[in-house]
């Protein structure tokens, strides 16, 4: 085009008729750069062919969600996506029918183009300059959803040939005028501070120029990470000076390991009982009158995040204006960060003032996202931001920021160790008390979970939870408190069902039934829908009809504000288990994108197997086990089974989809195992308890 026009934060239209629709939340393989502004595309009423997508940098004053987490991108923004869109398509029927002096209502569109009913035509971009003057709209009509034509197909990645054809995309790929790169040594055990250091053999590498000891503040835990950065003029240059760097350190705060941790978690139990998240009924007399208590503990690891883009990011901190580029699910607050961590806004004592102030201070710093190579949380936290910007300003000079495999393995963010208790009170048969305790490192229950399945299914019913407090950083991985929740209780009512002699899909229904009877004991969950993913599932799967040699597992789980059940098929090769199909159901309401949507369920799916069967990561003396990929064990193409995937038609507005479907993966697999083996799993990874590897 020409000439561009803005009609909102959204989007823009040129005078040939081509439109940009702005991306405005981060891409970390989920594919909301192409299903957000397909929705806003909808409504727009314009053919996807002439849409080009863009990604936006942080902008608050535009957008009030700017964030890669949760699974909440398409849900939180439906709306706004969509009124963007129909008020853009508003605007420019109004220019066109005062340019024909008709009436709006006299007009139609399709694709970009439209008609008055006489015959005549005006194209988008003929009429959007004019269309960009007017006032915007305080009303305007959404689509039917009946009469969407893009919504509900598939598209393929807006990013894909770039993506296929190496083009810079992502934070690795970044690079400017001057630009030096950093390689950092951070402490080798946590809870550790600096003492000093001798960088004499780093200053003699080729390359290096500069060698800077600095600290950063560490995520909720009121302190300080020391860390060593050698500053040079190629990484190869930066990461062979950090690896002669002879640096001492002091433990400040006692060291972790993973047997202090087990001894610790399992005298929380106790412990956590006196303070429970939610109680109904009478838990101690249902245990007292019981003819029969089942009682298990599962455990889980530490896990790291292993995304296959290496944390990164560039700063350029030099003048007034900070600018920030890289992989990072949190903007927002990571310009905050940066804003404090720097002191870039003067504090008073007096708080509108301060407000201002810190208002001004962070329009200076620009933050521009890039594609990402994974994130499942760990692209949360932003240290390496953080890093990135302090070194840049000690420096004087741009920055990226690369730590190594071994960097991010060693001095992560992990899924904190856990723990669950769960008791199940039996009377005539029947459940009549269920009691979930949960033990973990650092992390505090969610406060949804209590109110997952099965609250409200069962009269007496509590759920509670402590943790114990350590220096190792841990936070959000992969559907975060479900990922081994969802295993947990869903590997112990198989184990219920068959004590009470019933069917494993049956007993759940039955259990969902009785929710929606007991009105005032409500849980987060529509029972109705949950019955219809298990009812599809087991349909699609053939439940209760397995060839011989087949032995099946079954999981439900909701989560993310989605429901999805999963069959895992299992055959015995050489002795050994092996998954050769999952059949998966979900109701996430609306499908955007149903390729995409097919790829993210299948995505977590292996994720989720691959994690429950051999993700073990563990600390010694505070130590990581795990340093890169010949000691930490992955899923293996070969070992990825089929995925059918199967959607419930909806005309809910969409909820998650990027992570539900990795919680009820690990229980298909254990019952699944079950099944096939007699062997009950109650610890993972799955491959510490039964032959896995081939």
């Amino acid at each position: 085009p020409k000439e561009w026009f803005d009609f909102n934060a959204y989007l823009k239209i040129g005078d040939n008729g081509q439109v940009t629709i702005f991306s405005p939340n981060p891409e970390i393989g989920q594919n909301v750069k192409t299903s957000m502004p397909m929705i806003v595309a909808e409504e727009l009423d314009v053919a996807w062919e002439d849409v080009i997508v863009e990604q936006t940098g942080l902008n608050t004053e535009w957008f009030k969600r700017q964030v890669a987490g949760g699974s909440q991108s398409i849900r939180q923004e439906w709306e706004g996506l969509r009124m963007a869109g129909a008020t853009a398509r508003k605007m420019l029927v109004d220019a066109a029918a005062k340019q024909w002096e008709i009436d709006p209502s006299e007009c139609s569109v399709k694709e970009g183009i439209i008609s008055n009913g006489k015959g005549e035509t005006l194209t988008y971009g003929a009429i959007a300059a004019s269309a960009a003057e007017l006032e915007v709209p305080e009303e305007v009509k959404l689509k039917e959803k009946k009469d969407f034509s893009i919504i509900g197909t598939s598209r393929r990645n807006v990013d894909i040939e770039n993506i296929t054809t190496g083009k810079p995309l992502f934070g690795i790929d970044t690079k400017r005028a001057g630009m030096k790169y950093a390689s950092v040594l951070r402490a080798p055990s946590f809870g550790q501070k600096l003492v000093d250091f001798d960088d004499s053999a780093t200053r003699k590498v080729a390359g290096v120029e500069n060698v800077i000891s600095f600290s950063v503040p560490l995520k909720e835990q009121g302190r300080t990470a020391d860390k060593i950065a050698v500053i040079a003029n190629s990484t190869w240059a930066a990461m062979k000076g950090k690896s002669l760097l002879k640096a001492n350190w002091k433990q400040e705060t006692p060291t972790e390991n993973t047997a202090l941790h087990d001894k610790k978690l399992l005298a929380l139990f106790d412990k956590a009982a006196k303070d429970p998240a939610r109680k109904d009924g009478n838990l101690k007399n249902a245990f007292a009158a019981a003819d029969e208590v089942l009682e298990k503990v599962y455990e889980s690891p530490f896990l790291p995040h292993s995304c296959m883009e290496p944390m990164n990011f560039f700063a350029d901190a030099t003048g007034e204006k900070i600018e920030l580029v890289g992989p990072i699910q949190t903007p927002a607050w990571t310009q905050s960060r940066v804003v404090n961590m720097l002191e870039l806004a003067e504090k008073t004592g007096d708080e509108e003032k301060d407000k201002t102030l810190y208002a001004e201070a962070a329009k200076r710093v620009d933050i521009q996202m890039t594609r990402m190579g994974g994130g499942f949380g760990r692209r949360l936290y932003g240290d390496f931001a953080l890093e990135a910007a302090k070194i840049s300003s000690l420096a004087n000079a741009p920055i990226q920021v690369l730590f190594t495999r071994e960097d991010d393995m060693r001095a992560g963010t992990y899924r904190p160790a856990i723990k669950y208790k769960i008791r199940a009170a039996i009377k005539d048969g029947q459940l009549t008390g269920y009691h979930l305790s949960e033990a973990a490192i650092n992390q505090n229950m969610f406060s949804s979970i209590p109110n997952n399945f099965p609250a409200g299914a069962v009269a007496n019913y509590q759920v509670d939870f402590d943790n114990h407090q350590s220096n190792i950083t841990t936070g959000a991985w992969r559907a975060p408190y479900s990922n081994f929740l969802a295993s947990a209780e869903q590997s112990f009512f198989d184990e219920l069902a068959e004590l009470l002699g019933k069917d494993a899909v049956e007993f759940r229904i039955e259990l969902l039934e009785q929710a929606k009877q007991n009105t005032e004991l409500e849980g987060n969950y529509e029972p109705d829908r949950m019955i219809g993913v298990i009812k599809l599932a087991a349909e699609k799967s053939g439940w209760g009809k397995a060839p011989d040699g087949t032995h099946l597992g079954f999981s439900v789980y909701y989560s993310h504000n989605s429901y999805v059940a999963e069959v895992a098929h299992m055959k015995m090769v050489d002795n050994k288990p092996k998954v050769e199909r999952v059949t998966c159901a979900v109701d996430c309401g609306i499908v955007v994108n149903p390729i995409a949507a097919k790829n993210q369920v299948e995505g977590g799916i292996i994720d989720g197997i691959g994690h429950a069967m051999y993700g073990d990561f563990n600390f010694d003396g505070g130590q990581s086990s795990g340093t890169n990929f010949d000691n930490y064990r992955l899923i293996r193409m070969n070992e990825a089974p089929q995925v059918n995937v199967f959607f419930v038609e909806s005309d809910i507005d969409p909820t998650g989809l990027g992570e539900p479907s990795l919680p009820p993966a690990g229980a298909a697999i254990a019952n699944a195992i079950y099944s096939a083996t007699g062997k009950r799993l109650y610890k993972q990874p799955y491959v510490k308890e039964v032959d896995l590897l081939g």
